[in-house]
């Protein structure tokens, strides 16, 4: 039979349609697997993410955990003779330790370094410098990153590192006891009035002074508020911690000094208290108050910065 002219249009027509849909069909399933395969992406990219983020934000801790660990070596007897090192070595394993947690629960690769340990323009503070190459499958990430680990809240290695534990000095009730330590110290130094200095204490834990400026410590309560808390200090001449460690008693960073109290009825002079003075610059000072067994022995330097040049 002789399709006609008609025919030939509706053969046509529907052969273009079933043309046209098999194209639709195409690009719908062709964007389907588009965007399945971006979603797959970006959750992959976001977990990638999440992992570095997760890593990077515990830095901070590992770093303390470090210096931790190197203030533990010195109250342990042991000497810290370059503490940068030290503490380099002692993150360096601790990384080393979080990197196979992380493959083991992740998946994932992660090479650390830590480049260096330095001190900061606060003497609260310490920089580190980690170098990071963290691989996921195809997904890479290179950077040193940069972490500012505190040290409020550690406790002082100064006295010990110093003076050594053989020293007799104890550690109790969150104070340095330095029993008879420090007047040993002061005899084979040869200065002035040991006997003052015996039964003295400091505190154990890095604590900041929250009166700043400092010579608001001569208003009414605030000495005596300060020595009850066992705050430290900020000094260009004190030792900054990473010299603390290694028992320098002054450094050329901007670092620390506390008081050390003496409790003494003597009234001569002796070495100024502050520790970077008894530990290394070793001048005088005298009592801010004579009659009072707890007062501190201060110079007119110190006097004068902490406000408390018109007492006694």
């Amino acid at each position: 039979m002789k399709i006609n002219s008609k025919g030939n249009l509706i053969v046509g027509t529907t052969a273009i349609l079933i043309i046209a849909l098999l194209f639709i069909c195409i690009f719908v399933v062709t964007s389907i697997n588009y965007i399945q395969n971006k979603n797959i992406g970006i959750e992959s990219n976001d977990n990638f993410k999440y992992i570095i983020d997760d890593y990077t934000q515990n830095l901070e801790l590992n770093c303390r955990d470090a210096i931790d660990e190197a203030t533990q070596k010195v109250f342990n007897g042991l000497p810290v003779t370059n503490s940068e090192n030290q503490i380099k070595k002692n993150l360096n394993k601790i990384l080393d330790k979080k990197n196979k947690e992380y493959e083991e629960k992740y998946d994932v690769k992660i090479n650390s370094e830590t480049l260096s340990v330095e001190n900061t323009k606060s003497p609260w503070k310490i920089l580190f410098k980690i170098k990071l190459n963290i691989k996921k499958g195809d997904e890479k990430y290179s950077k040193i990153v940069e972490k500012n680990a505190s040290v409020e809240g550690l406790r002082d290695p100064l006295p010990i590192a110093k003076l050594t534990i053989m020293s007799g000095i104890l550690t109790y009730d969150n104070q340095i006891h330095y029993k008879t330590a420090l007047s040993t110290y002061m005899l084979l130094h040869h200065l002035d009035s040991p006997e003052s200095y015996i039964e003295a204490t400091a505190p154990l834990y890095i604590k900041k002074c929250p009166y700043d400026p400092y010579i608001h410590h001569g208003d009414p309560g605030v000495i005596e508020d300060c020595l009850k808390h066992g705050y430290f200090h900020e000094s260009a001449d004190g030792s900054c911690y990473l010299c603390r460690l290694e028992g320098k008693g002054k450094c050329p960073h901007y670092g620390l000094e506390v008081f050390i109290q003496t409790h003494t009825p003597l009234k001569n002079e002796s070495l100024s208290c502050p520790d970077h003075v008894v530990f290394a610059d070793h001048y005088n000072g005298e009592k801010i108050n004579p009659d009072d067994w707890n007062s501190l022995i201060l110079d007119s330097s110190h006097r004068k910065k902490y406000g408390l040049i018109n007492d006694g």
